[in-house]
């Protein structure tokens, strides 16, 4: 059942059927993947019926000639299904990918991974017959077997941005979906769950010589527990793993941190990955170290550094190319190790990275010889298409590398929403938890980016709404939106909109992202407010004019910013968080808390009274809307609840609107419709675009 359903349509502003059936135009791209000679180059496109998206699908070309693709897929010609995760297999003879093409008889939704011998006309043989989920798959370098991770009789995504099953039985214990790494064998497609059910594994990579795993792993729960998970290694042939990292257990920069996307060195000596404070399991930041495969003290390569890292692939011993988030842009950088020490060389600047994470890979292939690189790009201006970077020169010093767009499915899209700036601004650093006196001596330099309204007019005042990204540990990248809550929409109907990456967020270093640590709602805001007297003295912005919004940790940040502020004509706050001691207590992911507020809700209760929004209710006048999925898991819909109640109570106008089967990422393409709709008559309401 849906909204409409239920008569609680908002009553649509028809300019917000239109925006959105333009954005639902979009053929969003997923994956690139190069072969490993170079030779060919694969991506995954939504797929299209009658110029509407329908299911996703695979092309693969040339690399010489990748304006010529040809469609891979397990169906018959025609058939709409979803198609992909790719991975090629050493030799560059067979590609890999998931599909759903052959499921109608068995499972409507179960997909299974077939092989694409290529040729001058593919050959598809269909490998797996499984029960479950699978994702991620990776041949074994010696190319007999494909790994991949595998949740065997799942009944929903492992997520926790999924909708929520309904809770029944005896919660923690029993109904456990655990993810585990499996392999199929190359030849006969028999298939075998590696690592042991006691863990549940979130990313893995094959040693050099395909006998052993490295992977990311906690006990289950495992949407819960990847806060405190370790690094292991195990042979194949063992049902015996051994962790090599701890992080709970480790000194130094690292301690009680969160590790992601393992990768195995060349030789096999070493273990590369990303270490940071995270909020995120998928949404990858912090810098990139490196241990012993045996075990030991990890190194940090990138110390010091004021960028994030997201993503790694180590090609050849000594060198390790990396992407890095700097200020609100990414780039893709390698690693020079030398003994004793290591040196950045940037190699490309300012090109967008995908956020989809996912277990860790990014949208972003690079043949074996590094000569050229595929990746996915977009921008504010500019919708998703399938780019190339090609070596300029051999020879050449600094930066190498031509751009040159290979797709063209979306180029007769326009921006319906004016165009992007990004600013900088001085934001003070106060002592709080996490930054003593000493260290409180010197100005933040805040990012964020500007989206102008559409049709601007320099002679005319427009309104603004600020937009605060999820997270905290995330970051505004200038990217094409998708269908769904965003801050496009409210530019294309005659906004400015503001979109701060803040203290917490990342692009400029781990101490910035840790610098809201057991201050969340104070420093952050603090940034936020300084962004908003920058472009309000700069831009043709009404100061009288200025609403709030954000989803999730944005959402707590708008329940928390009316609080603390009466300068917000309108807040829509999305899945937010109003009460952080009773939160502890209701979401499936607790853990994530422990590392940013140092304890858990029952050991230092104050640390999380001090930065709920309820406990300050008394100072709210700003109207305010709180939306929510009835099964979000991670920002359950109590807590939208106990904010909506409380302003009610204290006669502020609000209003709470609760979406039927959703998590905490809205799926129904009526809610999203929906939830937009509402957002805009909210600020049209109370902060008119005139």
């Amino acid at each position: 059942m849906n909204l409409k359903a239920q008569n609680l349509n908002a009553r649509r502003d028809p300019r917000i059927d239109s925006l959105i059936d333009n954005l639902g135009k979009v053929r969003n791209l997923y994956q690139t993947a190069i072969s490993p000679d170079g030779a060919r180059i694969a991506w995954v496109v939504d797929g299209e019926e009658q110029g509407k998206r329908s299911g996703s699908e695979i092309e693969v070309a040339p690399r010489t000639s990748p304006e010529k693709p040809i469609r891979i897929t397990a169906g018959s010609k025609g058939e709409l299904c979803v198609e992909g995760s790719l991975a090629w297999s050493p030799d560059s003879k067979t590609l890999a990918f998931l599909s759903d093409c052959q499921s109608a008889g068995e499972n409507k939704t179960q997909a299974d991974f077939y092989l694409a011998e290529m040729g001058n006309k593919p050959k598809i043989r269909r490998l797996t017959h499984l029960p479950g989920i699978p994702e991620a798959p990776a041949f074994s370098p010696d190319g007999k077997e494909l790994g991949f991770l595998y949740v065997e009789g799942a009944t929903r995504r492992a997520s926790p941005l999924a909708a929520e099953k309904p809770p029944a039985g005896v919660i923690g214990e029993e109904g456990l979906e655990i993810k585990r790494v499996a392999e199929a064998d190359i030849a006969s497609g028999q298939v075998r769950q590696i690592t042991p059910a006691s863990l549940y594994t979130y990313e893995f990579d094959w040693s050099p010589g395909s006998q052993e795993l490295a992977y990311i792993a906690a006990p289950p729960p495992g949407e819960n527990n990847w806060w405190v998970a370790q690094l292991y290694t195990q042979p194949i042939v063992s049902d015996k793993p051994t962790s090599i990292l701890d992080p709970a257990n480790t000194l130094g920069p690292l301690h009680g941190l969160q590790i992601a996307v393992p990768r195995w060195s060349p030789d096999g000596k070493s273990i590369a990955f990303i270490g940071g404070l995270m909020s995120d399991q998928g949404v990858t930041g912090g810098d990139v170290y490196v241990v012993a495969a045996g075990g030991g003290t990890p190194v940090n390569l990138t110390m010091g550094r004021t960028s994030t890292a997201a993503w790694i692939y180590w090609r050849i011993p000594g060198e390790i190319e990396f992407t890095e988030i700097v200020g609100g842009s990414s780039r893709l950088s390698t690693i020079m190790q030398k003994p004793g020490s290591s040196e950045v060389l940037r190699i490309v600047e300012d090109f967008t990275a995908p956020a989809k994470l996912g277990d860790g890979t990014l949208d972003l292939s690079l043949s074996r010889w590094a000569d050229n690189f595929f990746y996915i790009e977009s921008s504010f201006a500019s919708p998703p298409e399938v780019w190339v970077e090609k070596s300029v020169d051999a020879e050449c010093q600094g930066n190498c590398y031509h751009p040159q767009q290979i797709t063209h499915y979306n180029d007769s899209l326009k921006p319906a929403w004016g165009k992007a700036e990004s600013i900088t601004w001085i934001s003070s650093i106060q002592p709080s938890p996490t930054i003593p006196a000493s260290d409180a001596t010197k100005d933040f330099n805040v990012q964020g980016w500007l989206l102008y309204p559409a049709d601007y007019d320099p002679a005319k005042k427009y309104p603004l709404i600020v937009h605060v990204h999820g997270g905290p540990s995330s970051a505004e990248l200038p990217r094409w939106p998708e269908v769904g809550y965003g801050p496009a929409p409210f530019a294309a109907l005659g906004y400015f909109v503001l979109m701060p990456n803040p203290r917490g967020s990342y692009g400029q270093g781990e101490a910035f992202t840790q610098a809201n640590r057991k201050d969340f709602g104070y420093g952050d805001l603090r940034d936020i407010l300084a962004g908003v007297d920058a472009v309000t003295k700069s831009h043709n912005i009404d100061p009288e004019r200025v609403g709030i919004t954000g989803w999730s940790y944005g959402g707590f940040m708008t329940m928390f910013a009316v609080t603390q502020t009466n300068r917000f004509r309108a807040a829509v706050a999305g899945a937010g968080i109003s009460n952080w001691q009773s939160y502890y207590g209701q979401n499936s992911i607790d853990q994530w808390m422990t590392p940013f507020m140092g304890a858990s809700v029952y050991d230092d209760p104050g640390v999380y009274a001090k930065m709920s929004a309820i406990n300050f209710i008394h100072n709210v006048k700003t109207p305010t809307l709180a939306v929510v999925g009835d099964r979000d898991g991670e920002c359950p819909a109590p807590q939208s609840f106990e904010f909506w109640h409380a302003l009610k109570a204290q006669h502020v106008p609000a209003q709470l609107v609760v979406y039927p089967n959703e998590g905490h990422h809205f799926v129904d393409p009526e809610h999203q419709r929906d939830v937009i709709a509402r957002a805009l008559a909210w600020f049209q309401k109370y902060m008119p675009a005139q």
